[in-house]
């Protein structure tokens, strides 16, 4: 019998997947045609940036950010609209941060161009003028830790251009900013100047948060452009007697009240079931956040948009989350997973958009191998619209809390990345950086991949 019965099983089955396939297929390729003819994430993201800016949390630009997001929601035609209320840490950056080269030469030098990176404290009104100790990595400040004492670090790491994702060359250099001003304060260093990471052929510093140790002096911590990091650093070979000034006003103020922003697109046969999908709402005061992370939240609103326009109806309940401070403080993704399991709230899957509104190429996946099959079952219905990459493990930052929390699978849309690090935490983050349809790709992609776990997770 059982020589029989499996080749009429397997028979069956193939034109069983063939018009499954075939019928996903056709629903993608509304969904394609609705975002790419009729999306409003363009416009969207051209009111969040244009009309609010950047919106630090605690800022009054964060308070007008959140009405937007509340607005923008209600017009994609979310069942309901609330805000999830988080305390955020509330750092001021101050007046604009100087820094120049002391020497006793008489030629000009031009200023330095930097920022205060996210949680530094400031220098005080004078300032800081110091000899500079330039390190190539934390190898090199060990070796040179007696040299330390009373100079200004500089970390010269360069942003490594062998790697072709350059999440990887990022991942590698972010330790310096992150860790650096600590790893130096243990050895006397008064303040410390990072090269950005970046590899852009431009002079814009990009900041980004960082985190004292404790046990060690809070000291001042500045990002600085490439172009201006080389020239510092062949000034410290050709003036041994060159030092630095370095004056920053950032100060951190009380935590304060912030929201998650939450639309809820109502499951159909699930409704106590849920999938969700964001980005974060707020960004670094330097620019208009357009691509960091304006672009992951008005894609994000037009997955639920495009759902409505184009009579889905999930299953499950979609979520679309705005986060609240994933920059210097993750509490906004921390206290909607803290609220998720107190709930005993079932989630299905999370996804988010936190890697620039740049070509889709794919989704970073973490999820049990059962799940990834299937997602890899689907590449042919994503091969069209040129996104094919899911190869790599990862998520976003603000789910991964979700993940951390209650195990629940998670993805994050993956575009090219070649142009990100030429933008990220810069002052050229802004609208006019951002492409259209490259854009709208990258909601279609979003939408698609929920439409089709919502059916076969």
């Amino acid at each position: 019998m059982k020589k029989f019965i499996m080749p009429i099983l397997v028979a069956f089955s193939l034109p069983v997947v063939a018009q499954s396939q075939e019928k996903d297929s056709l629903t993608l390729r509304r969904l394609a045609d609705e975002v790419l003819t009729h999306s409003t994430a363009y416009d969207n993201l051209h009111t969040l940036t244009k009309k609010v800016g950047g919106r630090l949390a605690g800022s009054s630009q964060m308070v007008k950010a959140e009405q937007w997001g509340v607005k923008a929601l209600k017009a994609a035609g979310a069942d309901t609209v609330y805000l999830q209320e988080c305390m955020v840490p509330h750092w001021v950056r101050g007046a604009a941060e100087e820094a120049r080269i002391i020497s006793k030469r008489r030629d000009f030098i031009p200023p330095l161009n930097v920022l205060a990176l996210g949680n530094s404290v400031g220098s005080g009104p004078s300032g800081v003028t110091a000899d500079v100790l330039e390190v190539a990595s934390f190898d090199d400040l060990e070796a040179k830790k007696d040299q330390v004492k009373g100079k200004i670090v500089f970390y010269n790491y360069h942003f490594n251009p062998t790697f072709i994702k350059t999440f990887h060359s990022y991942r590698d250099a972010v330790q310096y900013r992150g860790q650096g001003a600590s790893r130096a304060a243990k050895y006397g260093a008064v303040a410390v100047i990072v090269r950005s990471m970046s590899h852009a052929a431009n002079n814009f510093p990009h900041t980004g948060a960082m985190a004292y140790d404790s046990a060690y002096p809070k000291i001042p911590a500045v990002a600085i452009g490439l172009e201006d990091a080389d020239r510092l650093s062949q000034r410290l070979k050709d003036d041994v007697d060159a030092k630095v000034f370095l004056r920053t006003n950032c100060v951190m103020l009380k935590d304060t009240i912030g929201h998650n922003v939450i639309g809820e697109l109502r499951g159909s046969k699930y409704p106590d079931q849920y999938i969700t999908v964001g980005g974060h709402l707020d960004s670094w005061d330097a620019a208009e956040g357009a691509h960091d992370d304006g672009t992951g939240c008005v894609q994000s609103i037009e997955v639920l948009r495009a759902f409505k326009a184009t009579g889905i109806k999930p299953e499950r309940t979609l979520r679309v989350v705005l986060f609240a401070n994933e920059e210097n403080g993750t509490r906004g993704g921390r206290k909607y997973a803290e609220v998720a399991k107190a709930r005993q709230e079932k989630h299905i899957f999370a996804l988010e958009s936190d890697a620039g509104g740049f070509t889709p190429r794919g989704f970073t996946t973490t999820m049990d191998a059962a799940k990834k099959a299937k997602m890899d079952s689907w590449k042919p219905l994503f091969a069209p619209y040129g996104i094919y990459d899911f190869e790599e493990p990862g998520g976003g930052v603000d789910v991964g809390q979700l993940h951390e929390a209650l195990g629940t699978p998670m993805a994050e849309l993956s575009p090219d990345s070649q142009r990100y690090f030429d933008i990220h935490h810069a002052a050229n983050d802004v609208f006019e950086n951002v492409n259209k349809r490259e854009l709208e790709l990258g909601a279609f992609g979003m939408a698609a991949l929920i439409y089709l776990v919502d059916l076969n997770f």
